[in-house]
Order: structure tokens, then C-alpha cells, then sequence
């Protein structure tokens, strides 16, 4: 139907091994969409619903304690410090080598103080260098401390899912659930991934219905900046409205950046995506429009402006412009 499962990342390990990380939250889903898809149990093109996987692969939950020496967890290093983190605790140096060479969403495997690895040049908070790495579970509490001991003079520190999240909003990264499918239903044309729906291919399950669906778009996601310190903060579904206080929208996502200013991201007509453009927010802290106007007292609306869609962009931009000049 066109509608989004998830947004995963695949790792190619050999020619005839692939590694999948997906949402957390929707790891029962995922898997068994996957299952389904390889064992031939749903339909995957409604035109033709005779189509099928050709050649069915083998599947396995690197979470599930069956897989045995397969199994694998997840850890992010991100920021400036989590390379030559890396560096201090890489064996060998072709590794040491190797890794320092490692491109954006590359892959690269070795050990670290000893500890085999799968290390990947990608992350989800925004940062220039970010690393994530995938261990065996009986082995990620001895990396785990041995990061924090060799990141320590760079000022490594632990953090949660709670500080990915500012970052990644703060960054214009979309989230499943929020800024992907969720309430509001989002393509991932709508969320600013079109670069990684490919059109050109014959198939992908799915690419019809999103087609038609793209013929009718009007909305896009926006970044936007509160205007001033201190207001409250907007929360998922909150009408978002235009200079004229027509509603255009809803915030999707938000967050406060380095500076103190609430950042975040919204669901709009898509002629409000220009970088600039003056918008409000009511922050009704989880209220409708109408229980808001029957409180005791009035939602005031707080002033924001439309950013570029990516904070790595709008970077990116700047450095052109100052070497142009």
C-alpha cells in the first residue's frame, strides 16, 4: 500500500551477508514482515499478485540467544571524540589504519582491545563522526567500559536515547513514528528521504501506491526555531499556523538545542517549506483546539521560522559560501 513498516539500515558484510538494523520498537513487526515476505505468506504486489521472493534467504534475529555466536547489540559512539576513542582502542595497524580511512556508512571489521567488532561509519544524531558498533551481547559490558576508559580524556560520557533524541531532531533527522508514518501517516518523500526511494527501479514493494500517492502531495516536513527562550515547549500533534492563524500543519517533533532555543520539526503544506518563513505554534500540551478554548486560560501562540530541511546542509552551505567569498 505504500505506507512505511520502518526505516533500517543494511549493511553489506559479504557478497552473501547483509546485516539489518532496525527500530527497536518495531523489531516484532519487522520480523515478521521479513518472514512473511521470504516464506512467501504475503502478498507483496497487488497488480500481480503472483509475484514472490525468487530465492528465499536464510534469517536470523541477532537479538535472539538461538542465533548463538551470531548474536550482536548495538552501540553508538558519536561526536567528535568517538574516533580517536576508536583509534586508542584498535588493534593492529592496518585496522587502526583502515578505521581512520572509514567513509560515511562504510563498514569495517576487526577488534577493539581485543573485543571482534563489526564497526560502521553511521549513527542517527547529526554529527559529522559517529560510529556504531555491533558486539556479541556477552561481550558489550567489557567494550562498553573500555570506551568510556579510553574516551575519558575526550571527554566521552554515557548517554540515552533521550540525548539521540534531541540531537537528532535538533539535526532535522526523521523519526519513525514521528516524522515517518505515525499519526499523520508521512512518506518518506514527505519526511525529506526521497533520495532513497528509488523510482528508477522496475519494483519495490509498495512503489505503485506510492507513485499515485506522490501525484497528490502537498505536504512536506519543515525544521523550525522558537523564536524566543523560555516559552513552552510544543509536543507531537500541536497545530502549527501561518501568519494569517490559519492552521497549516502539525509539530511532529521537538527539542531544545545547544543554544536554549526549542527546535523541531512539523508536518505543513508544503509551500511553507521555505527557510524563513514565519510561522506559530499553539502549544497546547496534548490538548485539541477545543479543550484548549474551553480552559480557564487562553493558548498563546510562540513564534518560529522555517530552517533549512538538514542542519548538515544548511553547514555545508555556509562553508561553500565562505570559500566562494
Amino acid at each position: 500500500d505504500g505506507n512505511v513498516i520502518d526505516d533500517v539500515m543494511i549493511y553489506r558484510r559479504r557478497a552473501d551477508l547483509y546485516l539489518m538494523v532496525v527500530n527497536a520498537a518495531n523489531e516484532e513487526k519487522d520480523w515478521d514482515w521479513l518472514n512473511g515476505v521470504n516464506e512467501r505468506r504475503v502478498m507483496i504486489d497487488r497488480a500481480r499478485p503472483w509475484v514472490r521472493v525468487e530465492a528465499p534467504a536464510v534469517l536470523r534475529n541477532l537479538k535472539d540467544p538461538a542465533s548463538g555466536e551470531w548474536q550482536k547489540r548495538d552501540l553508538a559512539l558519536q561526536g567528535p571524540a568517538s574516533l580517536p576513542t576508536l583509534l586508542a582502542l584498535a588493534d593492529g595497524d592496518r585496522f587502526r589504519t583502515e578505521l581512520a580511512r572509514l567513509r560515511r556508512t562504510d563498514l569495517l571489521e576487526g577488534s577493539l582491545a581485543g573485543i571482534p567488532v563489526v564497526i560502521a561509519r553511521t549513527g542517527y544524531t547529526g554529527e559529522e563522526w559517529g560510529y556504531e558498533i555491533f558486539v556479541h551481547p556477552d561481550q558489550m559490558p567489557a567494550l562498553w567500559e573500555k570506551i568510556l576508559e579510553a574516551g575519558e580524556r575526550y571527554g566521552v560520557k554515557p548517554a540515552g536515547l533521550g540525548a539521540r533524541d534531541s540531537t537528532r531532531t535538533e539535526a532535522g533527522l526523521p523519526l519513525y513514528g514521528h516524522e515517518l508514518a505515525g499519526p499523520f501517516n508521512i512518506s518518506p518523500i514527505e519526511a525529506g528521504f526521497a533520495g532513497y526511494v528509488k523510482y528508477h527501479k522496475p519494483f519495490f514493494v509498495g512503489r505503485d501506491a506510492l507513485l499515485a500517492r506522490e501525484k497528490g502531495r502537498d505536504r512536506e516536513v519543515i525544521r523550525f526555531r522558537v523564536a524566543e527562550k523560555g516559552v513552552r515547549r510544543p509536543q507531537t500533534g500541536d497545530p502549527v499556523v501561518n501568519r494569517r492563524g490559519q492552521r497549516i500543519g502539525h509539530v511532529t517533533s521537538c527539542s531544545i538545542d545547544a543554544e536554549g532555543y526549542l527546535v523541531g520539526m512539523a508536518i505543513v503544506k508544503r509551500q511553507y517549506n521555505v527557510p524563513g518563513t514565519e510561522i506559530a505554534i499553539f502549544p497546547l500540551g496534548g490538548k485539541s483546539l477545543e479543550e484548549a478554548a474551553e480552559a480557564d486560560r487562553a493558548v498563546l501562540p510562540v513564534a518560529a521560522t522555517v530552517l533549512t530541511r538538514f542542519r548538515g546542509r544548511a553547514l555545508e552551505a555556509q562553508v561553500w559560501r565562505t570559500v566562494e567569498d
